[in-house]
Protein backbone atom coordinates (compact mmCIF):
# COMPACT_ATOMS: atom_id res chain seq x y z
CA UNK A 1 0.00 0.00 0.00
CA UNK A 2 1.67 3.81 -1.04
CA UNK A 3 1.42 6.53 1.61
CA UNK A 4 0.90 9.96 1.36
CA UNK A 5 3.75 11.52 2.05
CA UNK A 6 3.79 15.43 2.94
CA UNK A 7 6.91 17.48 3.70
CA UNK A 8 6.79 20.99 5.00
CA UNK A 9 8.39 23.61 2.78
CA UNK A 10 7.11 26.55 4.99
CA UNK A 11 7.80 27.47 8.11
CA UNK A 12 5.71 25.89 10.70
CA UNK A 13 5.33 29.18 13.03
CA UNK A 14 5.03 31.23 9.26
CA UNK A 15 2.46 34.21 9.70
CA UNK A 16 -0.70 34.05 7.46
CA UNK A 17 -1.32 37.45 6.13
CA UNK A 18 -3.58 36.23 2.68
CA UNK A 19 -6.17 36.35 4.11
CA UNK A 20 -7.88 38.00 1.13
CA UNK A 21 -7.15 34.04 0.10
CA UNK A 22 -8.64 32.57 3.01
CA UNK A 23 -9.10 32.64 6.74
CA UNK A 24 -8.40 30.40 8.96
CA UNK A 25 -10.95 28.56 10.55
CA UNK A 26 -12.96 30.76 13.23
CA UNK A 27 -12.92 29.25 16.51
CA UNK A 28 -16.55 29.44 16.63
CA UNK A 29 -16.87 27.65 13.61
CA UNK A 30 -14.79 24.79 14.81
CA UNK A 31 -16.58 23.95 17.57
CA UNK A 32 -19.77 24.09 15.80
CA UNK A 33 -18.32 21.58 13.18
CA UNK A 34 -17.37 18.85 15.41
CA UNK A 35 -20.41 19.21 17.15
CA UNK A 36 -22.60 19.00 13.85
CA UNK A 37 -20.55 16.23 12.65
CA UNK A 38 -22.14 14.02 15.14
CA UNK A 39 -25.58 15.82 15.03
CA UNK A 40 -26.10 16.65 11.29
CA UNK A 41 -24.57 14.26 9.14
CA UNK A 42 -28.35 12.59 8.00
CA UNK A 43 -29.87 13.44 4.76
CA UNK A 44 -31.89 16.75 5.75
CA UNK A 45 -34.43 15.40 2.31
CA UNK A 46 -35.51 12.57 4.29
CA UNK A 47 -38.12 12.28 6.99
CA UNK A 48 -37.07 9.90 9.49
CA UNK A 49 -35.54 11.59 12.80
CA UNK A 50 -32.30 12.11 12.24
CA UNK A 51 -32.96 13.30 8.97
CA UNK A 52 -35.87 15.65 10.44
CA UNK A 53 -32.86 17.35 13.20
CA UNK A 54 -30.25 17.71 10.19
CA UNK A 55 -32.79 19.30 7.95
CA UNK A 56 -33.51 21.80 11.22
CA UNK A 57 -29.77 22.38 11.78
CA UNK A 58 -29.74 23.40 8.24
CA UNK A 59 -32.51 25.58 8.14
CA UNK A 60 -31.24 27.32 10.89
CA UNK A 61 -28.09 28.04 9.46
CA UNK A 62 -29.80 29.45 6.85
CA UNK A 63 -31.94 31.96 8.54
CA UNK A 64 -28.76 33.22 10.55
CA UNK A 65 -26.84 33.75 6.98
CA UNK A 66 -30.10 35.37 5.44
CA UNK A 67 -29.89 37.95 8.95
CA UNK A 68 -26.27 38.78 8.37
CA UNK A 69 -27.27 39.18 4.34
CA UNK A 70 -30.83 41.05 4.48
CA UNK A 71 -32.32 38.93 2.80
CA UNK A 72 -35.40 36.27 3.35
CA UNK A 73 -34.02 32.30 4.07
CA UNK A 74 -36.03 31.26 1.36
CA UNK A 75 -33.35 33.44 -0.90
CA UNK A 76 -30.85 31.97 0.61
CA UNK A 77 -28.61 28.67 -1.30
CA UNK A 78 -25.65 26.67 -0.63
CA UNK A 79 -23.09 25.57 -3.21
CA UNK A 80 -19.69 24.00 -2.67
CA UNK A 81 -17.30 27.16 -3.08
CA UNK A 82 -17.98 30.96 -4.31
CA UNK A 83 -16.82 30.25 -7.56
CA UNK A 84 -19.71 28.14 -8.25
CA UNK A 85 -22.12 30.68 -6.50
CA UNK A 86 -20.91 32.56 -8.99
CA UNK A 87 -21.33 30.71 -12.08
CA UNK A 88 -24.79 29.44 -11.13
CA UNK A 89 -25.77 33.52 -10.49
CA UNK A 90 -24.16 34.46 -13.54
CA UNK A 91 -25.29 31.51 -15.71
CA UNK A 92 -28.99 31.28 -14.21
CA UNK A 93 -29.50 35.11 -14.75
CA UNK A 94 -28.84 35.31 -18.66
CA UNK A 95 -30.89 32.01 -19.06
CA UNK A 96 -33.87 33.60 -17.46
CA UNK A 97 -33.82 36.93 -18.88
CA UNK A 98 -32.20 35.19 -22.65
CA UNK A 99 -35.39 37.08 -23.96
CA UNK A 100 -33.69 40.73 -23.01
CA UNK A 101 -30.10 39.62 -24.81
CA UNK A 102 -26.62 38.40 -23.85
CA UNK A 103 -24.99 41.32 -23.03
CA UNK A 104 -23.63 41.72 -19.80
CA UNK A 105 -22.12 44.79 -18.13
CA UNK A 106 -18.89 44.56 -15.61
CA UNK A 107 -16.56 46.21 -14.58
CA UNK A 108 -13.25 45.60 -15.33
CA UNK A 109 -11.61 44.22 -12.28
CA UNK A 110 -14.44 41.36 -11.33
CA UNK A 111 -13.08 38.12 -10.20
CA UNK A 112 -12.10 35.77 -12.75
CA UNK A 113 -14.88 34.04 -11.81
CA UNK A 114 -17.45 36.31 -12.99
CA UNK A 115 -15.52 37.18 -16.31
CA UNK A 116 -14.67 33.15 -17.33
CA UNK A 117 -19.07 33.05 -16.87
CA UNK A 118 -20.16 35.55 -18.65
CA UNK A 119 -17.52 34.53 -21.31
CA UNK A 120 -20.37 32.66 -23.20
CA UNK A 121 -22.00 36.51 -23.56
CA UNK A 122 -21.25 39.63 -24.82
CA UNK A 123 -19.29 41.15 -22.05
CA UNK A 124 -18.92 44.97 -21.80
CA UNK A 125 -16.11 45.81 -19.60
CA UNK A 126 -16.51 49.21 -17.33
CA UNK A 127 -13.07 50.79 -16.83
CA UNK A 128 -11.77 51.68 -13.58
CA UNK A 129 -9.44 54.75 -12.31
CA UNK A 130 -5.96 54.30 -11.33
CA UNK A 131 -7.36 53.20 -7.39
CA UNK A 132 -9.32 50.40 -8.99
CA UNK A 133 -13.00 52.08 -8.53
CA UNK A 134 -15.81 52.52 -11.18
CA UNK A 135 -17.44 55.55 -12.16
CA UNK A 136 -21.85 55.19 -11.15
CA UNK A 137 -22.12 57.52 -14.08
CA UNK A 138 -19.71 55.45 -16.40
CA UNK A 139 -21.34 51.95 -15.42
CA UNK A 140 -24.78 53.55 -16.05
CA UNK A 141 -23.90 54.82 -19.79
CA UNK A 142 -22.99 51.58 -20.05
CA UNK A 143 -26.51 50.11 -19.90
CA UNK A 144 -29.00 49.36 -22.55
CA UNK A 145 -32.40 47.38 -23.26
CA UNK A 146 -30.12 44.38 -24.46
CA UNK A 147 -28.27 44.21 -20.78
CA UNK A 148 -29.02 41.37 -19.20
CA UNK A 149 -27.17 40.96 -16.12
CA UNK A 150 -24.98 44.08 -14.51
CA UNK A 151 -22.02 42.62 -12.42
CA UNK A 152 -20.07 44.46 -9.75
CA UNK A 153 -18.17 43.20 -6.82
CA UNK A 154 -18.45 44.87 -3.41
CA UNK A 155 -14.82 45.14 -2.93
CA UNK A 156 -11.90 44.14 -4.94
CA UNK A 157 -10.22 41.24 -4.09
CA UNK A 158 -6.42 42.53 -4.64
CA UNK A 159 -6.33 46.09 -3.84
CA UNK A 160 -9.13 46.24 -1.23
CA UNK A 161 -10.91 49.22 -3.34
CA UNK A 162 -14.42 49.33 -2.20
CA UNK A 163 -16.71 49.72 -5.44
CA UNK A 164 -20.15 52.11 -5.50
CA UNK A 165 -22.21 49.16 -5.30
CA UNK A 166 -25.51 51.07 -4.11
CA UNK A 167 -25.37 53.90 -6.77
CA UNK A 168 -25.10 51.46 -9.67
CA UNK A 169 -27.59 49.33 -7.74
CA UNK A 170 -29.51 52.77 -8.32
CA UNK A 171 -28.59 53.34 -12.12
CA UNK A 172 -29.60 49.21 -13.07
CA UNK A 173 -32.74 49.80 -11.41
CA UNK A 174 -33.73 52.35 -13.10
CA UNK A 175 -32.89 50.13 -16.45
CA UNK A 176 -34.64 47.29 -15.54
CA UNK A 177 -31.45 45.05 -14.91
CA UNK A 178 -30.45 42.81 -12.40
CA UNK A 179 -27.14 43.26 -10.46
CA UNK A 180 -24.91 40.54 -9.20
CA UNK A 181 -22.71 41.36 -6.43
CA UNK A 182 -19.54 39.70 -5.39
CA UNK A 183 -19.02 39.60 -2.09
CA UNK A 184 -16.90 37.49 -1.17
CA UNK A 185 -14.07 39.87 0.42
CA UNK A 186 -17.05 41.81 2.04
CA UNK A 187 -19.37 39.21 4.09
CA UNK A 188 -18.61 38.85 7.81
CA UNK A 189 -16.01 42.33 7.68
CA UNK A 190 -18.56 44.84 6.36
CA UNK A 191 -22.20 45.53 5.89
CA UNK A 192 -23.39 44.49 2.48
CA UNK A 193 -24.45 47.15 0.43
CA UNK A 194 -27.96 47.03 -0.78
CA UNK A 195 -29.89 47.19 -4.12
CA UNK A 196 -28.10 43.86 -5.60
CA UNK A 197 -30.56 41.22 -7.35
CA UNK A 198 -28.00 38.09 -7.04
CA UNK A 199 -25.71 37.98 -4.22
CA UNK A 200 -22.78 35.44 -3.86
CA UNK A 201 -19.81 34.92 -0.83
CA UNK A 202 -17.69 31.61 0.31
CA UNK A 203 -17.80 30.82 3.60
CA UNK A 204 -13.71 30.37 4.01
CA UNK A 205 -13.23 34.19 3.63
CA UNK A 206 -14.75 34.92 6.70
CA UNK A 207 -13.41 32.18 8.79
CA UNK A 208 -16.03 29.60 7.79
CA UNK A 209 -14.81 26.18 6.65
CA UNK A 210 -13.97 25.17 2.77
CA UNK A 211 -16.19 23.86 0.76
CA UNK A 212 -19.64 25.95 1.33
CA UNK A 213 -20.51 29.17 -1.26
CA UNK A 214 -23.71 31.19 -0.47
CA UNK A 215 -25.94 32.01 -4.15
CA UNK A 216 -28.46 34.75 -2.60
CA UNK A 217 -31.06 35.34 -5.28
CA UNK A 218 -33.99 38.10 -4.82
CA UNK A 219 -37.56 36.68 -4.82
CA UNK A 220 -38.57 39.07 -7.58
CA UNK A 221 -35.54 38.22 -9.59
CA UNK A 222 -35.63 36.23 -12.80
CA UNK A 223 -33.43 33.19 -12.47
CA UNK A 224 -33.24 29.65 -14.34
CA UNK A 225 -31.12 26.86 -13.27
CA UNK A 226 -28.38 26.59 -15.34
CA UNK A 227 -27.96 22.86 -14.68
CA UNK A 228 -30.54 20.07 -14.51
CA UNK A 229 -32.75 20.96 -11.71
CA UNK A 230 -32.65 18.78 -7.87
CA UNK A 231 -34.91 18.78 -5.46
CA UNK A 232 -32.24 20.22 -3.12
CA UNK A 233 -31.52 24.04 -2.32
CA UNK A 234 -34.85 25.28 -3.84
CA UNK A 235 -34.19 24.24 -7.29
CA UNK A 236 -30.99 26.02 -7.71
CA UNK A 237 -28.51 23.70 -6.61
CA UNK A 238 -28.29 19.88 -6.93
CA UNK A 239 -26.52 17.64 -4.51
CA UNK A 240 -26.16 16.56 -0.91
CA UNK A 241 -26.14 19.96 1.51
CA UNK A 242 -22.92 19.74 3.16
CA UNK A 243 -25.00 20.05 6.54
CA UNK A 244 -22.20 20.46 8.78
CA UNK A 245 -19.83 22.72 7.15
CA UNK A 246 -22.61 25.06 6.40
CA UNK A 247 -23.67 25.38 10.04
CA UNK A 248 -19.52 25.64 11.04
CA UNK A 249 -20.14 28.81 8.30
CA UNK A 250 -23.27 30.26 9.88
CA UNK A 251 -21.17 30.27 13.44
CA UNK A 252 -18.22 31.64 12.02
CA UNK A 253 -20.13 34.31 10.09
CA UNK A 254 -22.57 35.46 12.94
CA UNK A 255 -19.10 35.66 14.85
CA UNK A 256 -16.81 37.52 12.57
CA UNK A 257 -20.20 40.29 12.05
CA UNK A 258 -20.20 40.83 15.51
CA UNK A 259 -16.83 41.96 16.14
CA UNK A 260 -16.32 43.29 12.48
CA UNK A 261 -16.28 47.17 14.23
CA UNK A 262 -13.54 46.17 16.44
CA UNK A 263 -11.37 44.34 13.94
CA UNK A 264 -11.75 46.99 11.32
CA UNK A 265 -10.56 49.21 13.47
CA UNK A 266 -7.37 47.13 14.58
CA UNK A 267 -6.88 46.01 11.02
CA UNK A 268 -7.03 49.91 9.77
CA UNK A 269 -4.58 51.19 11.69
CA UNK A 270 -1.92 48.25 10.82
CA UNK A 271 -2.88 48.69 7.29
CA UNK A 272 -1.88 52.61 7.53
CA UNK A 273 0.75 51.83 9.42
CA UNK A 274 2.12 49.55 6.15
CA UNK A 275 1.23 51.84 3.37
CA UNK A 276 3.11 54.77 5.08
CA UNK A 277 6.05 52.75 6.04
CA UNK A 278 6.88 50.46 2.81
CA UNK A 279 7.18 53.49 0.66
CA UNK A 280 9.72 55.30 3.26
CA UNK A 281 11.81 51.71 4.24
CA UNK A 282 12.11 50.93 0.35
CA UNK A 283 12.59 52.83 -2.42
CA UNK A 284 10.68 52.84 -5.89
CA UNK A 285 7.42 51.41 -4.20
CA UNK A 286 3.95 52.40 -5.33
CA UNK A 287 0.96 51.16 -3.24
CA UNK A 288 -1.99 50.90 -4.96
CA UNK A 289 -5.80 51.00 -4.45
CA UNK A 290 -8.17 53.29 -2.96
CA UNK A 291 -6.79 55.37 0.18
CA UNK A 292 -10.06 55.60 2.10
CA UNK A 293 -12.50 53.76 0.10
CA UNK A 294 -10.84 50.04 0.73
CA UNK A 295 -11.05 47.31 2.98
CA UNK A 296 -9.47 47.54 6.27
CA UNK A 297 -7.09 44.76 5.81
CA UNK A 298 -5.99 44.57 2.48
CA UNK A 299 -3.17 46.29 1.59
CA UNK A 300 -0.98 46.26 -1.73
CA UNK A 301 2.10 47.63 -2.94
CA UNK A 302 4.68 47.00 -5.57
CA UNK A 303 8.27 46.78 -5.91
CA UNK A 304 10.35 47.93 -9.47
CA UNK A 305 13.07 45.47 -10.27
CA UNK A 306 11.36 42.95 -8.77
CA UNK A 307 9.81 39.61 -9.57
CA UNK A 308 6.30 39.24 -7.86
CA UNK A 309 6.63 35.49 -7.07
CA UNK A 310 10.46 35.82 -6.63
CA UNK A 311 9.01 37.72 -3.49
CA UNK A 312 6.49 35.74 -2.02
CA UNK A 313 8.81 32.55 -2.14
CA UNK A 314 11.54 35.33 -0.42
CA UNK A 315 9.05 36.37 2.28
CA UNK A 316 7.54 32.52 2.62
CA UNK A 317 11.37 31.58 3.54
CA UNK A 318 11.15 34.30 6.06
CA UNK A 319 8.32 33.51 8.00
CA UNK A 320 5.12 35.53 5.97
CA UNK A 321 2.59 34.28 3.84
CA UNK A 322 1.06 36.58 1.36
CA UNK A 323 0.28 36.79 -2.39
CA UNK A 324 1.61 38.35 -5.39
CA UNK A 325 -0.48 39.48 -8.53
CA UNK A 326 -4.00 38.27 -9.11
CA UNK A 327 -5.22 35.53 -7.02
CA UNK A 328 -7.19 33.72 -9.48
CA UNK A 329 -4.47 33.43 -11.62
CA UNK A 330 -1.59 32.50 -9.26
CA UNK A 331 -0.24 29.87 -11.41
CA UNK A 332 0.29 32.18 -14.17
CA UNK A 333 2.18 34.33 -15.13
CA UNK A 334 0.19 36.24 -16.74
CA UNK A 335 0.20 39.90 -15.48
CA UNK A 336 -2.73 41.14 -12.93
CA UNK A 337 -5.57 41.96 -14.81
CA UNK A 338 -6.93 43.95 -12.22
CA UNK A 339 -3.85 45.95 -12.18
CA UNK A 340 -3.67 46.36 -15.46
CA UNK A 341 -7.06 47.91 -15.80
CA UNK A 342 -5.95 50.13 -13.21
CA UNK A 343 -3.02 51.17 -15.15
CA UNK A 344 -0.79 50.77 -12.90
CA UNK A 345 2.58 48.56 -12.09
CA UNK A 346 1.80 44.82 -12.78
CA UNK A 347 4.83 43.62 -11.57
CA UNK A 348 6.68 42.80 -8.11
CA UNK A 349 3.52 43.19 -6.35
CA UNK A 350 2.94 41.99 -2.87
CA UNK A 351 -0.95 41.58 -1.50
CA UNK A 352 -0.99 41.61 2.31
CA UNK A 353 -4.59 40.59 3.64
CA UNK A 354 -4.29 40.71 7.67
CA UNK A 355 -6.36 37.94 9.66
CA UNK A 356 -8.39 38.24 12.87
CA UNK A 357 -5.51 36.99 14.96
CA UNK A 358 -3.06 39.44 12.74
CA UNK A 359 -1.15 41.78 15.83
CA UNK A 360 1.02 45.05 15.61
CA UNK A 361 4.13 42.69 16.16
CA UNK A 362 3.44 40.79 12.99
CA UNK A 363 3.29 43.71 11.37
CA UNK A 364 6.30 45.20 12.36
CA UNK A 365 8.32 41.94 12.36
CA UNK A 366 7.45 42.27 8.29
CA UNK A 367 8.42 45.84 7.92
CA UNK A 368 11.58 45.06 9.14
CA UNK A 369 12.39 42.11 6.95
CA UNK A 370 10.48 43.08 3.40
CA UNK A 371 13.43 45.69 2.89
CA UNK A 372 16.05 43.57 3.00
CA UNK A 373 14.43 40.93 0.95
CA UNK A 374 13.95 43.42 -1.41
CA UNK A 375 17.49 44.73 -1.56
CA UNK A 376 18.79 41.29 -1.96
CA UNK A 377 16.61 40.52 -5.00
CA UNK A 378 17.60 43.54 -6.65
CA UNK A 379 21.04 43.33 -5.88
CA UNK A 380 20.77 39.65 -7.44
CA UNK A 381 18.73 40.67 -10.47
CA UNK A 382 22.08 43.40 -11.27
CA UNK A 383 19.52 46.41 -9.85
Amino acid sequence: MSTVRTEATTPTSATHLDAASTEPLHPAAREVWLTAVDEGWADPARLYGSARRARVLLDNAREVIAAVFRARPDEISFTTNGTQAVHLGVLGTLQARRRVGTQVVASAVEHSSVLHAASGATARLVGVDNTGRVDPERFASMLDSETALACLQSANHEVGTVQPVEAVAAACHLHGVPLLVDAAQTAGRAPLPGGWSVLTASAHKWGGPPGVGVLAVRRDSRWTPPLPEDEREGGRVPGFENVPGVLAAAAALRARTEEADHLASQQWTLVEKIRHEIPERIPDVEVVGHPDERLPHLVTFSCLYVNGEALVTELDRAGFAVSSGSSCTASTLRPSHVLEAMGVLTHGNVRVSLTRNTTADDVGRFLDVVPGVVARLRADAGM
